[in-house]
């Protein structure tokens, strides 16, 4: 009885490593940290006004994005994509579980820095302007910016 109960603590101890590993894992704003600066648009309806006009803003300003080093994501009614490319949904799960965010009936928008800290975190419509200020103030935007 002893060995079955130690087995069980090894068992229980182990799965919920791997699991927390798993969820580490699969979230893809790892891959970005020290890379990029993720904007994360999260939305209850792809056919949302205040997300759609951000889409579009951002769209005719994509050099000024690029050059920022910048990569979006979106998740629109539950469902996450990179750059446009669908992610599966436990990439989706763990993104917004990292962020801490709980999507409700507003747009959400969250720029994540270089060092993967949160710089913005703000619901409803953000003028893509105000989000590449933001990002030129960053002591690590204006060392790249005088090389």
């Amino acid at each position: 009885m002893k060995l079955f109960g130690c087995f069980l603590l090894l068992t229980t101890a182990l799965l919920g490593a791997t699991s927390s590993y798993a969820r580490e894992a699969a979230n893809p704003l790892n891959a970005d940290q020290w890379q990029a600066r993720p904007l994360i648009l999260i939305t209850p309806s792809a056919g949302n006004s205040q997300y759609l006009r951000m889409r579009r803003e951002l769209k005719n300003q994509q050099e000024d994005f690029d050059r920022r080093d910048m990569v979006l994501y979106t998740i629109e009614s539950g469902i996450g994509y990179h750059d446009g490319a669908p992610m599966t949904d436990a990439e989706t799960s763990a993104l917004l579980n990292d962020l801490g965010t709980t999507p409700d009936s507003r747009v959400i928008v969250i720029l994540i820095g270089k060092d993967g800290g949160k710089k913005v975190e703000q619901r409803g419509y953000v003028n893509p302007e105000q989000l590449f200020s933001t990002i030129d103030n960053m002591p690590m935007r204006q060392r790249e910016s005088s090389r």
